[in-house]
């Protein structure tokens, strides 16, 4: 017997297939909807929020937990989380919109960018495990999300999703590349080039003092920029939510973590003691953006005070290492005259099951409830308060 073991000749032991390394690992899915999840959550939220590439400062906790502070409405918050071995891999920040399982996106109107935060060293399964976790399961059911970048990391759940989906258009965005105010100039009409070195040459010689505000100047230098941002707009017509004290809390609350944390940065420009514009720039690893400006009428007359925006915003974007400024929603004039590179958000809509007749009914109004939006808008201004009103709901 021995010599037939030695030889190979006798019984064998089936062998065990090898385990791979995603089979020991141990992969759990919750749905949180107390309304004090974000605040339970912040910590492995934000350790997250930094491990995604596409994350911007609109996923970040601080802006999320403001914002659902400020406007969140009590049971209506979704979180949906995924971990690996315990460790936070996947998140998706979500609302109830109404009494029938519709979900959406926190932030309404007021981000230009909605995303979920997936691990980058296992984004794909991540993905995949978000997908399997959403809380879609009656044929009524469904996730609208707003405001999506094309290369947003919820584009992969939407490629794993196995119900019906729908992608519209959203807003029009607008890119610069970080580069050099001399190199930007160089995308310009010789004459228009040759008239915006001019101007620059005027704020150089203008006085004006650029700061950047520290953690403890944020909530004084936010109550500035509201300031200037109602005097700018009063014969125009301001957003009418950022006129609210709910919003000027959200905007000073979020500013103040994001900026401690470098994920923004707020800049005063001051002449002659006075503080004449205030400037809130988002910091991200795909982009710097542009949020939200404030600059008194009559320095106006004196300085282009794009230009004088646009320098400070890329001085602070080049000097975080970030490729691109985002000049995020909007067409407004003084943005065309830089040439930027156009790039337009998506809408998701994610449901159960296959296409019915009543989800391709409801593909249409969405289309045409778009098609509605850009007409009223782009023909019909003076109504563009009233959807600002009921983005917000």
């Amino acid at each position: 017997m021995r010599l037939r073991q030695r030889l190979g000749t006798g019984p064998r032991v089936p062998e065990q297939p090898a385990r791979s390394v995603a089979d020991r690992e141990h992969w759990t899915a919750e749905v949180l909807r107390a309304d004090d999840a974000l605040e339970r959550v912040t910590a492995e939220w934000d350790d997250l929020h930094r491990r995604c590439a596409t994350a911007t400062a609109f996923q970040a906790a601080p802006w999320l937990a403001s914002w659902w502070r400020q406007y969140g409405r009590p049971g209506a918050l979704v979180l949906v989380l995924v971990r690996r071995d315990g460790r936070l891999v996947a998140a998706a920040a979500l609302r109830r919109r109404g009494p029938f399982g519709g979900l959406t996106n926190l932030g309404a109107g007021l981000v230009d960018f909605t995303d979920v935060l997936l691990d980058d060293g296992c984004a794909d399964r991540a993905a995949a495990e978000l997908a399997a976790a959403l809380p879609l399961r009656r044929p009524w059911h469904s996730l609208e999300l707003r405001e999506v970048h094309p290369e947003a990391a919820v584009q992969r759940v939407w490629a794993h999703w196995r119900g019906r989906r729908h992608r519209f258009a959203d807003s029009l965005c607008q890119y610069l590349p970080a580069l050099p105010m001399d190199e930007l100039l160089k995308r310009l009409p010789g004459k228009t080039a040759q008239r915006s070195r001019v101007k620059l040459r005027r704020i150089a010689e203008s006085g004006v003092v650029v700061h950047s505000a520290t953690v403890d100047e944020v909530p004084y230098t936010v109550q500035e920029l509201l300031r200037l941002h109602f005097l700018q707009w009063q014969d125009r017509g301001v957003t009418p939510e950022h006129r609210t004290e709910r919003f000027a809390r959200h905007l000073t609350d979020s500013t103040t973590a994001l900026v401690a944390t470098r994920r923004a940065a707020i800049h005063r420009f001051e002449l002659d003691g006075e503080v004449v514009a205030v400037n809130l720039v988002i910091l991200c690893a795909p982009f710097g953006g542009l949020y939200l400006y404030g600059a008194h009428p009559a320095l106006r007359e004196r300085l282009d005070i794009a230009g004088m925006l646009f320098g400070a915003a890329l001085d602070e974007v080049r000097a975080a290492g970030i490729p691109q400024l985002s000049l995020l929603r909007g067409q407004e004039p003084y943005k065309q005259r830089w040439r930027p590179d156009r790039l337009a958000n998506q809408r998701l809509v994610l449901g159960p099951g296959r296409l019915a007749p009543w989800a391709a009914a409801r593909a249409l109004r969405v289309r045409a409830r778009a098609a509605a939006v850009h007409l009223l808008r782009t023909r019909m201004p003076g109504l563009k308060e009233a959807l600002a009103r009921r983005r917000l709901r």
